[in-house]
């Protein structure tokens, strides 16, 4: 019920991410913090009366109070996200594979696999084989035109230009980003993408974008949709519904000229 109404209330909604992002630099609870030590020492407590294991007579403490919980944390988003785009990967087979900033560590798992060069602005220091790395912009990727057979970039366009990671401001800077993706892929080449998808075109300053399905369609007006999946709350469905507000929009798409 909360987050209907954040929904349909803008300045409802503004004030409870405004509250959110102080929220992440001041997070400090005293009594949650107590309450947690309170249970670590009585679990080290039982734990020291046990009888020893003298493989491991060595102990320090290093309290992790975070994961004592009931489920298992998971964003959604990245989740499904990157389920489905694996599913693909693997049934492309592709000799190598071009992604532009999605999760390095979802590449790097997808590396094993397949050989993937990854594009983005921060480098990547960790070294995997088979995962390779170009230091690049979304807005001029370092390759030809037409040069790619397979390419990825999952959540990522929807930041470009609201200067969150550092970019330039650009009020248009997800239309340019998209038409450099579609610059660099063959003719016939398929591209895994992926963006928020809301009931209108909207900014959230400064985090993303959320676009509707019809100006998706229409920035890739020369790709043909071979598969697309719509992830809302913590399902995913098969078609786009505006009625469900913000979700995510996971698109396979083909260049047909």
């Amino acid at each position: 019920m909360f987050f209907n109404k954040l929904r349909q209330q803008k300045i409802i909604r503004s004030t409870y991410f405004i509250v959110r992002g102080v929220s992440n630099f001041v997070q400090f609870k005293p009594l949650l913090l107590i309450k947690q030590y309170m249970w670590f020492l009585k679990e080290y407590k039982l734990f020291s009366q046990q009888n020893k294991n003298k493989k491991f007579e060595k102990i320090e403490w290093f309290p992790c109070l975070k994961d004592n919980l009931k489920y298992t944390p998971l964003d959604p988003t990245y989740f499904f996200q990157d389920s489905w785009a694996a599913k693909h990967l693997f049934h492309l087979k592709p000799e190598h594979h071009y992604d532009v900033g999605s999760s390095a560590k979802t590449m790097g798992i997808l590396s094993q696999f397949v050989p993937i060069t990854m594009v983005d602005i921060r480098p990547i220091e960790l070294k995997l084989d088979n995962l390779y790395f170009k230091e690049g912009s979304i807005l001029a990727l370092p390759f030809e035109d037409n040069s790619i057979e397979t390419l990825s970039s999952l959540c990522v366009v929807e930041h470009i230009g609201l200067g969150r990671y550092g970019d330039e401001l650009d009020q248009f800077g997800s239309e340019k980003a998209i038409k450099e993706l579609k610059r660099v892929l063959k003719i016939g080449g398929i591209i895994l993408f992926s963006v928020p998808v809301d009931t209108d075109n909207k900014i959230y300053f400064n985090a993303h974008r959320a676009f509707t399905r019809n100006y998706i369609l229409e920035l890739f007006n020369d790709f043909r949709v071979l598969d697309e999946k719509y992830h809302y709350g913590t399902k995913v469905f098969d078609s786009y519904d505006s009625s469900m507000g913000f979700g995510t929009g996971l698109y396979m798409l083909k260049r047909v000229k």
